[in-house]
């Protein structure tokens, strides 16, 4: 029984336009057309989408999808080892956020206990989650283009005299 783009779209568990952009990349082809004109498609078609929807579920590129679907006798395992490996490094890249975060709430936390923040006591949270000078002149500059008020606060917070201020958000517009 033929099915339209439609009936194929929701066997697949896709939107008709995904199906009609897998179309326009050549990916797919309809096996033929209605007496309306209407794209119809067989059993060979849905298995060729459903392989399709199992490879971008497992996250690889329309590119990778095209070259394991033109040669049927490709082995696909070379290409999944090889997204493998891109997701373990994701994976990692992700982790390393998570620990950067926690280093910087464990930070934040050590702050809340301190009795007076000054400036002084802030480089040193800011030396111990690893920023640098150039990363915290970084932060300066993106605080002031942000929240300009905010800045000045926050620099009046940590008792740092009006000059030195007025200076630090001089070289932070720059």
């Amino acid at each position: 029984m033929p099915l339209t783009v439609t009936q194929l779209a929701r066997a697949c568990g896709l939107s008709r336009t995904t199906v009609l952009y897998y179309e326009s990349l050549g990916l797919l082809h309809p096996a033929g057309r209605s007496a309306g004109n209407y794209r119809l498609y067989g059993q060979r078609e849905l298995e060729r989408l459903r392989r399709i929807a199992g490879y971008r579920a497992s996250g690889l590129g329309l590119g990778d999808i095209r070259s394991l679907l033109s040669d049927p006798r490709s082995d696909a395992s070379g290409v999944l080892k090889r997204r493998l490996g891109q997701l373990g490094e994701e994976i990692e890249r992700l982790r390393e956020h998570q620990r950067a975060i926690a280093r910087l709430l464990k930070q934040t936390d050590q702050l809340r206990r301190m009795a007076m923040v000054t400036k002084d006591k802030w480089v040193s949270v800011m030396r111990a989650a690893g920023f640098t000078d150039d990363d915290m002149r970084r932060w300066h500059r993106q605080f002031e283009k942000s929240a300009p008020e905010e800045h000045q606060e926050f620099l009046e917070f940590l008792h740092i005299p009006a000059e030195e201020i007025k200076n630090i958000r001089e070289w932070s517009r720059k």
